[in-house]
């Protein structure tokens, strides 16, 4: 008997028990691997990445989920037992997700602010009574503190909240199910770390966290119910089925980004674009109305407090107030401009490429060296530990490179394109080129400016101050405000610890920095075509006024952005209703394309390249397959049956209690193929799906048990078990269902114990013959949002089935790779025979 557990448990029963990612299993594979290896960190998405053996063990972890719900008699009862109603509790569903994403994000930006202000103002004064150590200190011991709380939330208490969240949330809706990311917990853990980790100080912004936690929010709300807690609420319980609760995670998503740049339109193209793999016209309207509702809202309580101030003036939405990076001074667009924008798009994707190579290098070396330490105690000390070093190297570069670099005197320019070097240039009603009347003196005297200008650039001291940096990077009209030292020194710093900190144990985004380092090297490219070409003011020559710094910059951030990203559409209106310049239009959607273009031949998107080294299962829109390294092959020339699991495991409408249990404890597959006949001795062909929980679930109910004596009625839809209680997420005490499943198996009882599957089977679950387009399939199986397909043949009867993994496009390489080498070698017989079968011929001749 216990032989027979301990060998039964090595199958690891897996009922949704989706893993976390092994750091110290993958950290071998990560050290097999040359630094430039093709098909690793540094490929193309023309090239699939190329998993190792552990990397493949990982990824069969996890589980997949279907789109739409099992099409059961159990469904269909429950579904007529709903209210019928027109879609109305939908639309005030979507209304409160918003409002409720809205609220928070303008919480996260009240919180962010109150701590940073009090840092930094006190750090100031400090500056100013020339105490540079004691500002240092202060700035440092606070920063450490917030980093250490943020960090130690994460590390000790919820893993699941770290980094943005965005890999884990596209691969989900995507089809994967990934431990704990829509959990209570998860969702407290990732505000709080948010918060402290941008207060911090750290090269880092919300925006990736707050598009995690509205998922979050719409998976909470829309359910109106939780685990976690224990409670279930009476309310819009016709929407706890799989297509409504993953249409409200995407809505969700879509209203974390409006909320966090004043962009509802973005986020509906941004949810439609890189989180959502399956998308329809009647949840584009309702997701606009969600992202509407989220960004009203943030701007309506943001119109009246500051640090959680009443400021009055409530429902004033000014300008200032909700576009993020308003642009004040728009200027003309000439053809000549595009020049440098493609320069700058080139430049996106290099140096997007870069970014993403290199941290993803930095997790695989972090993952390398916690994989050595002996103990978890210690790899979370470590975790700790790497964060306040970042947070050091930060402050210290924030307080004291500024005084690297001179103080000069404020520049600007008179009507008659006069340099005027005094306090004057503050104006720009007086002076066009001007140097803005709000910049940082730091130790400077009045009248000159440290160069870093305004919080040095690389004090990113808050959510606040961090987009205050890009606001003067992005300012128009002022072009000497900065010079090629500290923009160079700036630029260098900065994307190194962004780099560093993305991925770190703490929850964080990567789109203030991205924005940061891309206007830091536009504003340079803009900075040396006013060193060519000098200034070139509006006032005297409009033709030329498009050589402005600021301009440069701006599109500089959409190519950076667009080259980490490879977003196209979304990122495009994001910028505009950032920044509120449409005059740039044209020039940020050429950078931004040509950043996707050449970041393409460099590496993958960088949450596409995460989702791989998280080994997280992921189906492309497209799948790039070629042979032999560089032969693209065309899969409508290929069959399912090729890369098809065979033979499967079937199960028919009325099996045996004990068959089923060793079904379950054999085999660690997430769904199996139902058979049925509909006369005796008829040969059995295929009925429809059930899942492993479906299975289990039904196993729990002794009393749906039958015999040969006591059958059950035969009318199928005659369900004792509700479709409620076959849709949970997870069984959670996996040692009591080995227990149950062991002794099902055990016992001769239960081999005369019959369970009639057929009220719960998916009776619309596709199915598609053996000689099918493989191009096709993928296509059915992507759009549709499968977790099985079945293969069947001509008399319908089950020969293989496809899962997520089988369309892989590793796997359908290697799989078609066989094939192909197969009937090469067929051909060079052929040949060889054919030449064989000339020689007589020829030789009579």
């Amino acid at each position: 008997m216990a032989e027979v557990r301990s060998r039964r448990k090595k199958h690891a029963y897996s009922v949704s028990q989706v893993p976390s990612v092994d750091d110290v299993h993958l950290a071998q594979a990560d050290t097999s691997e040359g630094f430039f290896a093709r098909g690793r960190e540094f490929e193309s998405v023309y090239v699939n990445h190329r998993y190792t053996s552990q990397e493949r063990e990982e990824l069969s972890k996890f589980d997949s989920l279907d789109y739409l719900p099992s099409h059961s008699f159990a469904y269909k009862n429950w579904i007529k037992r709903q209210p019928s109603r027109l879609d109305w509790d939908r639309w005030v569903m979507m209304g409160l997700i918003g409002f409720t994403v809205g609220f928070l994000g303008f919480l996260l930006h009240q919180i962010i602010e109150i701590i940073s202000e009090y840092k930094w103002e006190k750090a100031e004064e400090f500056i100013k009574d020339g105490d540079i150590a004691v500002a240092y200190i202060w700035v440092l011991g606070i920063s450490l503190l917030l980093v250490i709380v943020g960090s130690v939330l994460v590390v000790y208490f919820r893993p699941s909240a770290g980094g943005s969240g965005m890999p884990e949330l596209i691969g989900f809706l995507n089809g994967t199910v990934v431990r704990h990311i829509f959990n209570v917990k998860t969702f407290v853990v990732k505000f709080l770390s948010c918060a402290c980790a941008v207060a911090s100080g750290l090269p880092v912004g919300p925006e990736g966290p707050m598009i995690h936690m509205g998922g979050l929010i719409g998976a909470g709300l829309s359910q109106f119910r939780s685990g976690t807690l224990g409670f279930a609420l009476p309310f819009f319980q016709r929407f706890r089925n799989s297509e409504d609760r993953r249409n409200f995670i995407q809505a969700g998503a879509g209203a974390g980004v409006a909320s966090a740049f004043g962009a509802p339109v973005g986020g509906l193209l941004f949810a439609m674009e890189e989180v959502s793999s399956f998308w329809n016209m009647k949840l584009t309207w309702q997701t606009f109305f969600c992202c509407m509702i989220a960004t009203f809202t943030t701007d309506l309580f943001n119109s009246a407090f500051t640090s959680f101030q009443y400021k009055g003036s409530f429902g004033l939405f000014r300008a200032e107030k909700y576009i993020l990076f308003q642009v004040r001074n728009e200027i003309p667009v000439n053809i000549l401009a595009f020049i440098p924008t493609v320069v700058l798009g080139v430049l996106g994707g290099l140096l997007g490429g870069l970014f993403t190579f290199c941290n993803l290098k930095i997790v695989r070396g972090r993952r390398a060296i916690l994989a050595k330490l002996s103990s978890d105690w210690k790899r979370k000390v470590v975790r700790v530990s790497e964060l306040c070093l970042i947070i050091t190297l930060t402050v210290t570069a924030s307080v004291f490179l500024p005084a690297a670099f001179s103080c000069s005197p404020f520049t600007c320019y008179s009507s008659q394109n006069d340099i005027v070097s005094s306090p004057e240039c503050l104006s720009p009603e007086n002076h066009t080129i001007h140097t803005e009347n709000d910049v940082s003196l730091y130790t400077c005297p009045p009248g000159v400016i440290t160069r870093f200008s305004n919080n040095s650039v690389t004090t990113n001291k808050t959510f606040n101050q961090g987009e205050e940096a890009i606001h003067h990077l992005f300012s128009r009209e002022t072009h000497n405000e900065f010079s090629y030292g500290p923009l160079f020194a700036v630029l260098c710093i900065y994307f190194f610890l962004a780099c560093w900190t993305a991925g770190s144990a703490i929850s964080s985004g990567l789109v203030v920095p991205m924005v940061l380092i891309g206007a830091l090297y536009g504003r340079i490219i803009g900075l040396s075509m006013v060193s060519m070409f000098g200034v070139m003011d509006k006032s005297v020559n409009e033709y030329w006024a498009w050589m402005d710094p600021g301009a440069f910059a701006l599109i500089g951030a959409a190519s950076f952005f667009g080259g980490v990203s490879r977003l196209t559409m979304s990122l495009t209106v994001i910028m505009m209703e950032m920044t509120n310049d449409v005059q740039f239009l044209l020039p940020i959607m050429v950078s931004i394309m040509v950043a996707k273009w050449v970041g393409d031949f460099v590496t993958h998107p960088l949450y596409h390249a995460l989702l791989e080294l998280k080994c997280i299962p992921f189906l492309d829109s497209e799948p790039v397959i070629v042979h032999e390294g560089n032969k693209p092959v065309n899969l409508e020339l290929h069959m399912a049956r090729d890369v098809m699991a065979a033979p499967p495991s079937v199960i028919s409408t009325r099996e045996s209690v004990a068959n089923l249990a060793h079904l379950l404890l054999d085999t660690p597959h997430g769904g199996f193929p139902v058979v049925h006949s509909s006369r005796e001795g008829q040969e059995k062909t295929f009925y429809g799906m059930i899942t492993r929980i479906e299975l289990s679930v039904i196993l729990f109910h002794p009393d749906l048990f039958e015999t040969e004596e006591n059958p059950t009625p035969e009318d199928p839809e005659v369900t004792l078990l509700d479709y409620q209680q076959t849709t949970i997420h997870k069984l959670y005490n996996t040692d009591e269902i080995e227990d149950l499943l062991t002794k099902f198996c055990d016992d001769p009882v239960y081999d005369q114990q019959f369970v009639n599957l057929q009220p719960y089977v998916n009776q619309s679950a596709l199915s598609v013959r053996d000689n099918f387009s493989l191009h096709r399939t993928y296509i059915i199986f992507r759009t549709l949002g499968l977790r099985h397909l079945t293969v069947v043949d001509e008399t319908n009867k089950v020969v293989g089935i496809i899962t997520r993994k089988d369309l892989m496009g590793f796997h359908l390489e290697e799989a078609l790779a066989a094939i192909l080498l197969e009937q090469q070698e067929q051909n060079n017989i052929k040949v060889e025979m054919a030449e064989v079968t000339d020689m007589p011929n020829s030789t009579t001749a």
